[in-house]
């Protein structure tokens, strides 16, 4: 097998200068899509749950993108044409996204939307992606791994910062962080448009500078000869490549476990923990059912009757006014001219986030009164009605997954259970307290994790040009991760915005260390190949444990929550950082070889890429 070349510094950095876009695109959908969920009308006890979808999707592309990118030839190279698929998909889902709120679904049809886009972004992120990662692998010798992959350390913090840092400079440049209920502010959204710009320009640099090695070059650089090329076609099925798996592939990918469960645990509960400790978010009313005075029925859509949708993915909606002592069904109301206090039988927010009124409760100060485009003379006396004050005798309650209204207005619904009730009167809201996703302070707080988000990839990117001075590698990637733990349990109990910084710049340490170790650690110790095929199952060891974490979130939270209490996420914070902590004692279980601890990174320039 021949020696791979020296490559020059800035040959290097071609090789994962792409990086830097899509993680772009990653620290967009990290920071902001707990945000859009909940600001969309997601249940903070749910939250966990809809990010399973990213590393999920993860752990069936990546092999697969790496299994068969091992075997793919053509006129673009061995990688490349999985980039250029992955970035067209994220550059026309990321314009999509953020919009979920706005294209004037349901609330249950945004979230689906939301999700499918979610799938769709991460699947396409995670194909993009893990071709720099193989470049690394395919085309650096082992003395540069390690300046290589800090390289890619470095653009991907970069990246970060900027992806990050977005929402919170538009709107200090004046672009509106409010929105209407139910739809993501426009600095989010023009986030996600100028991100998807720039990843496009990356892609582009990087078709133009890199040029893979043909097959020949490959073969002889990474010790694949005729009869290795034979042997990997008939045993190229992953459940024998990860028989065949070095121990470091798994004492790694020990280490990796409880490293990624904590960070999908920041990811999922930052936003509402920052806006509940750092910003003193307002709180409000959420119904999670009904109860008939016996029994308990909760659900996020509510229907009566087969035709009557009295809850909506967790609100009480509005049958109309009483003004006057006459009762009006109604969609949308407006008083005193033009202030719509009701649409499409939601209750409306003020700029304030709060709610322009109050179920069956007196609305003073009215003037004039239109009740569905029509003029009610009589103005005294106006209350709003819910469906359930006016339901009288037996009636059929059904709980439904997904409620959806055609355009004669007739409901459809999914995943549904029935009963029934001998008396509606009995009936009232069963109801939980959130944080007021709708509210400035909410929204400051989102932009404010971004800006945190950003002091974490700049903590990142100054440990990561430490990291190489270490004399012991494993003792840099342990003391990187205790520091990590250290800023999540800060994080837990913090109050002053400011001082979070210094959370998080502990977080960056450990991020650095993740980033940048692994990856050499293993690729040092694979040989021939299949190294894109181990690289793609190795980042199985990245998305399994978030999936375990998504899903177990929840149940944490709900076991951790009081009865009518806002949700304590702020706790989920100190158990992440028990985790990671957990994972720095792990490191010291990686069989590393003895020559292999700090190897000497001295770049020349050499042949092109």
């Amino acid at each position: 097998m021949k020696t791979k070349p020296d490559l020059g510094f800035w040959k290097l950095w071609n090789l994962s200068f792409g990086f830097f876009g899509v993680q772009i695109a990653y620290a967009l959908q990290s920071a902001n899509v707990s945000r859009i969920f909940t600001t969309i009308g997601a249940d903070p006890h749910e939250l966990s749950y809809f990010w399973i979808l990213p590393p999920l999707m993860g752990l069936i592309v990546q092999p697969i993108v790496g299994m068969f990118s091992d075997r793919t030839w053509n006129r673009f190279g061995r990688r490349l044409p999985y980039l250029i698929l992955g970035a067209t998909i994220a550059v026309i889902v990321m314009c999509l996204l953020p919009n979920a709120g706005s294209f004037h679904f349901t609330v249950a049809s945004a979230i689906l939307f939301g999700l499918v886009a979610l799938m769709m972004l991460d699947t396409s992120i995670n194909m993009a992606m893990q071709p720099f990662k193989m470049l690394v692998g395919d085309m650096v010798n082992e003395k540069q791994k390690g300046l290589a992959y800090s390289i890619q350390s470095f653009l991907c913090n970069a990246g970060s910062v900027v992806g990050f840092i977005f929402p919170i400079c538009l709107g200090w440049i004046g672009l509106k962080n409010t929105a209407p209920n139910g739809v993501v502010p426009p600095t989010v959204i023009w986030s996600f448009y100028i991100g998807a710009a720039i990843l496009l320009i990356c892609v582009i640099y990087s078709l133009l500078k890199i040029k893979e090695w043909p097959p020949h070059i490959y073969n002889e650089y990474n010790g694949v000869s005729e009869d290795t090329k034979a042997s990997s076609k008939e045993s190229a099925g992953l459940v024998k490549l990860l028989a065949n798996a070095p121990s470091t592939f798994w004492t790694v990918g020990i280490v990796q476990f409880f490293c990624w469960f904590a960070f999908l645990f920041m990811w999922t509960y930052t936003t509402n923990t920052v806006a509940h400790n750092a910003f003193d978010t307002p709180s409000m009313e959420s119904v999670v059912g009904i109860s008939d005075g016996s029994n308990i029925y909760e659900s996020k859509n509510i229907v009566f009757n087969d035709t009557i949708l009295a809850v909506s993915h967790g609100k009480a909606l509005a049958e109309g006014v009483t003004a006057g002592g006459v009762f009006y069904p109604s969609s949308e109301i407006v008083i005193n001219g033009n202030d719509t206090i009701v649409r499409d039988h939601y209750i409306l927010n003020d700029e304030n986030g709060n709610a322009k009124a109050s179920f069956n409760t007196r609305i003073p100060g009215i003037s004039t009164l239109h009740v569905d485009g029509l003029e009610v003379a009589d103005c005294s006396d106006v209350s709003i009605n819910d469906y359930l004050s006016r339901l009288q005798g037996p009636v059929k309650l059904s709980q439904a997954a997904i409620v959806a209204k055609d355009e004669s207005g007739r409901l459809s619904m999914e995943d549904v259970s029935s009963q029934e009730i001998d008396n509606a009167a009995s009936c009232r809201y069963m109801t939980k307290t959130v944080l007021n996703a709708a509210s400035p302070q909410y929204n400051d707080a989102g932009n404010w994790v971004g800006l945190l988000y950003a002091i974490q990839a700049l903590g990142s990117v100054v440990w990561a040009v430490l990291l190489p001075k270490f004399r012991s590698r494993k003792f840099s990637y342990s003391l990187s991760l205790i520091l990590a733990g250290i800023g999540f349990i800060m994080m837990s109990y913090m109050t002053n915005q400011y001082m979070l910084f210094i959370a998080f710049i502990l977080i960056g340490c450990g991020w650095a260390a993740m980033l940048a170790w692994p990856f050499t650690i293993l690729t040092n110790s694979l040989k021939g190949g299949n190294i894109g095929a181990y690289l793609g199952l190795f980042n199985c060891t990245i998305c399994i444990p978030q999936i375990i974490a998504a899903l177990v979130g929840g149940w944490i939270l709900t076991m951790i929550s009081k009865p009518g209490q806002l949700a304590p996420e702020y706790f989920m914070m100190t158990i992440a950082g028990i985790m990671i902590i957990i994972g720095a004692l792990c490191v010291f279980f990686i069989k590393e070889g003895k020559d292999r601890n700090k190897p000497e990174e001295n770049p020349v320039l050499s042949e092109n890429i």
